[in-house]
């Protein structure tokens, strides 16, 4: 039987057929992401960014940068991450060049990346208690009034804390009763560092590579090195009838380290030099928000209302895409609305007059957005898995097509990315999640005497269903709004109904995270020409110095004073309430009746969940940007509500008045290496700052 071939015109004719489908997805997708995506577009080329100058880098973070980082988290409730991560890379910069020698773009992102990474840890490190291990907050939560009160002081397992009041009192880390809580750090450190990398990764190509998200955040970091990388060359410069000019990004990006410097000297330098010389700190802009829940209580009964007069907040509305933070303050709205309606009809009913920002936050997620939010974020799997499914369709048909002539695989890696094998992701996943279980049942037998299984199938749970899923879903929320989603009490819930009896459970290293945030550096990677591989070895270099140097510099600021105390405002102001929040939680595994026995509520999910796909459904069909929705989702009690304000001011006035003046395009380019400036600026100044109070503490008091 003769065979023949398919004619040409049948290969045109699909050829055709595929080109004018994926036209009407691509509409239908959402012009303004493509708008976005297209906004800067990776090198043809990728170079390895590891060398000397990143290993000097890394040691200079680790001795001068971290004990900023931790400081500035006591004084203001936010790290010096951005800021440290600018300064970095100007002082190498103009080191390298006083010795002729030029930074590429990959030596500049991954000392970026390094200061970035040391500055999280240092903070996390350093009192953000969200499920890791802090020895400086877990010495305050043995002194606290509220763990006192609740009987829970006594009950924190060794591992976490030492029992004994005597070491509590000399603050002091390097003492051998802080041997095992230095231990469990290490080990959730290092594990930790290699499950945030590898699942990252497979996170990022599946958002970026496959769905394409636009990340609108990701360029921020990388226009801005571009800037730094133009500035150190010499092709820079260029001749005009002017005479010699900069290039536009390292203009902008000076006007914004001024614009940093001056804000920074009166928003965090004044509090910071006066606090370090003064009894108590001058402060002319308030740190970190003003609240006004108490007073607007009677209007709006369970509302949280307050105000950030920070401008990085604004400068952040300018850069998120228009309609997500549009969206964002329409849920805002929604929420002001919505929270007194659910407090009428006794639905947000742990709320009280009097409640201030915080604890009206806890309550109303306790009440109603846990499960509310549960099913919301249910609909954005669902929306991920159409989009993906509809990409892979796309894909499937076009390789019918390989071979002809203008085929293009849209899901081909790019040469030289440094990519690995996906089978890797699964196999590293697997293993790091079962050393979390592994050392978790460890600790439960040492502590208890037996392990209680029902808490081992909890972090199966988590391990290999729900902290893929939060991943993705929080991948896809940063990949359109710049935004991580997060579900509250999730944790708390499954501890509760596991029935374990004890205080325990929740200090231990379960498998419970949430990457998402992970795919933004990846992209910003790939945005300047940076190979994965660069990444990579700078983590088994981050190890040591974020280990060594967190823990060291924990105990000098320790001993410089107590802590919360008077020089720190933010952990003042926060630590005390957090404590009482928690202890109201770590309470609820001793027995009785806990408020959480009912913070799961199968209806609530359900509405969530309804009101998610509908949302979804509705802008679909009616062409809305796909921003608009997902920045409501971000508003529904998902954002600090003092942010969103100045976030939604900055968006008016990137889109009506600097768009209008310089072009979509054009203001697109220049607002991210303007933040990126200002958080130079910022940096310089709590550098300044943080010298005087350094020096301050130096001075030593002799008795003639």
């Amino acid at each position: 039987m003769a065979s023949f071939k398919q004619p040409p015109q049948d290969d045109d004719n699909k050829k055709r057929s595929i080109e004018q489908e994926d036209a009407q997805s691509v509409e239908s997708f959402d012009k303004e992401m493509e708008l976005f995506r297209q906004q800067m577009t990776p090198p043809g080329h990728f170079e390895d960014g590891f060398s000397w100058s990143a290993l000097l880098g890394a040691l200079f973070i680790g001795a001068l940068m971290v004990p900023g980082a931790m400081y500035m988290t006591l004084l203001a409730g936010q790290g010096i991450g951005p800021a440290a991560q600018w300064v970095t890379l100007i002082l190498f910069i103009e080191v390298a060049r006083r010795a002729n020698k030029t930074l590429g773009n990959a030596e500049i992102f991954t000392l970026f990346y390094l200061a970035g990474t040391v500055m999280i840890t240092a903070n996390m490190a350093l009192g953000q208690f969200h499920g890791g291990l802090s020895a400086l907050y877990f010495q305050f939560l043995a002194q606290s009034e509220s763990f006192q009160a609740a009987g829970l002081s006594d009950q924190l397992p060794f591992w976490v804390v030492p029992s004994d009041p005597a070491v509590l009192e000399q603050r002091s880390l390097f003492m051998r009763a802080w041997l095992p809580c230095l231990g469990l750090i290490a080990f959730t450190m290092i594990i930790g560092r290699l499950d945030r990398m590898v699942l990252g990764y497979g996170l990022f190509r599946l958002t970026s590579d496959v769905e394409r998200l636009p990340f609108p955040m990701a360029p921020i970091g990388a226009q801005g090195i571009l800037a730094l990388s133009e500035e150190q060359s010499e092709e820079s410069w260029h001749e005009s009838d002017k005479g010699r000019q900069r290039s536009w990004r390292w203009r902008v990006f000076s006007i914004g380290s001024v614009i940093g410097l001056v804000f920074g000297m009166i928003y965090l330098g004044l509090p910071t030099i006066t606090g370090a010389l003064l009894p108590e700190p001058i402060t002319i802009i308030p740190i970190p928000f003003v609240d006004f829940t108490q007073q607007t209580g009677n209007y709006l009964p369970a509302a949280a209302v307050g105000l950030s007069f920070n401008l990085g907040d604004v400068l952040v509305g300018m850069i998120l895409p228009f309609w997500a933070v549009t969206g964002t303050f329409i849920g805002l709205l929604v929420t002001l609305v919505a929270n007194p309606t659910l407090y009428h009809f006794d639905i947000l009913t742990s709320w009280t007059a009097g409640d201030n920002l915080q604890s009206t936050f806890f309550k109303c997620n306790l009440d109603f957005y846990f499960s509310f939010s549960i099913g919301v974020a249910l609909a954005i799997a669902i929306a991920g898995a159409y989009a993906v499914t509809r990409r892979y369709r796309s894909h499937k048909k076009r390789k019918g097509l390989r071979g002809t002539e203008g085929y293009k695989d849209e899901f081909a890696i790019p040469a030289g990315r440094g990519d690995i094998k996906t089978r890797f992701i699964f196999v590293s996943y697997f293993i790091t999640s079962s050393l979390y279980i592994l050392v978790s049942m460890l600790l439960l037998h040492v502590t208890d005497g037996f392990i209680y299984w029902p808490v081992i199938g909890i972090m199966l749970f988590y391990a290999f269903v729900f902290t893929p899923i939060i991943s993705y879903m929080s991948a896809r929320l940063e990949g359109i709004a710049g935004q991580a989603l997060t579900i509250p009490f999730v944790r708390e819930a499954t501890f509760i109904l596991s029935g374990y009896h004890g205080v325990a459970i929740w200090f231990l290293p379960i498998p419970f995270h949430n990457y998402g945030q992970m795919t933004v550096f990846y992209r910003q990677a790939e945005l300047t020409g940076t190979s994965f591989r660069s990444i990579w070895k700078a983590e088994l270099l981050l190890v040591p110095i974020i280990l060594i140097g967190g823990i060291g510099f924990a105990h000098v600021i320790w001993q410089m004073g107590e802590i919360p105390g008077p020089r720190y405002p933010f952990a003042q102001e926060w630590w005390e309430v957090t404590a009482a929040q928690q202890a109201i939680v770590f309470s609820s595994t001793l027995g009785g009746f806990t408020q959480f026995e009912q913070a799961l509520n199968i209806s609530y999910i359900g509405w969530g969940l309804g009101l998610g796909v509908a949302g979804f459904s509705i802008m679909g069909g009616l062409g809305l940007p796909i921003f608009l929705m997902y920045g409501v989702i971000r508003g529904l009690n998902q954002t600090l509500p003092f942010m969103v304000i100045p976030q939604f001011l900055g968006a008016l006035l990137g889109r009506f008045v600097f768009q209008r003046r310089y072009g979509a395009k054009r203001w697109r380019q220049i607002i991210p290496v303007l933040f990126a400036g200002f958080s130079c600026g910022m940096g310089l100044v709590g550098t300044l700052a943080l010298g005087f109070v350094f020096l301050q503490n130096s001075v030593i008091d002799v008795p003639f």
